[in-house]
């Protein structure tokens, strides 16, 4: 595994985060977090949008503010996202949680996505969010497996209109 850090999204990483982008969508998986699926093509409009997000500006209704952040290598590679969200709506209760993160599809089971929700706890902490809740679809193994090797105690699991079991999971700080 390479050395890793989270950086604030930067135009200093425009090639790397737009090839993390292409190779996630060439793989044809579902983009994860939901901010990683926002067409890059105007790189500065997103980076402006991220951070509008977390400083609650231009915040539309029905939203929480949130924070996000790329795990990038030493050499600059984007390895992950993570998108944290600073409250919690009723809908993000049930399955949406205050952490989203993914992992590029070549660096997976590596070990990232546990050093990716580390770290992200860390930057919740600083939020002052002291429990946390992180979700996964039941089928999502490597997901789950992440989150209980970061210390998630289970909790209900909650069943979404087409019947997908979004498994719950709090995590104190």
């Amino acid at each position: 595994m390479r050395t890793v850090f989270l950086a604030k999204p930067s135009i200093e990483y425009q090639d790397e985060y737009i090839a993390f982008y292409e190779e996630w969508r060439s793989s044809g998986e579902s983009i994860v977090p939901w901010v990683v699926s926002r067409d890059p093509s105007d790189f500065e409009g997103m980076i402006q949008f991220l951070l509008e997000n977390e400083n609650r500006e231009h915040i539309p209704e029905n939203w929480v503010p949130s924070s996000t952040y790329w795990l990038v290598s030493n050499d600059k590679r984007v390895i992950g996202a993570v998108n944290i969200r600073h409250d919690l709506t009723e809908k993000l209760l049930n399955c949406g949680g205050h952490i989203g993160y993914g992992i590029r599809p070549t660096e997976r089971q590596k070990g990232y996505a546990t050093k990716l929700l580390a770290m992200a706890l860390g930057k919740t902490k600083e939020l002052g969010i002291r429990k946390v809740l992180v979700v996964c679809d039941e089928d999502n193994i490597a997901s789950e497996k992440t989150i209980l090797n970061n210390g998630g105690i289970p909790d209900t699991s909650f069943t979404e209109e087409d019947g997908n079991i979004v498994k719950r999971f709090w995590i104190e700080t």
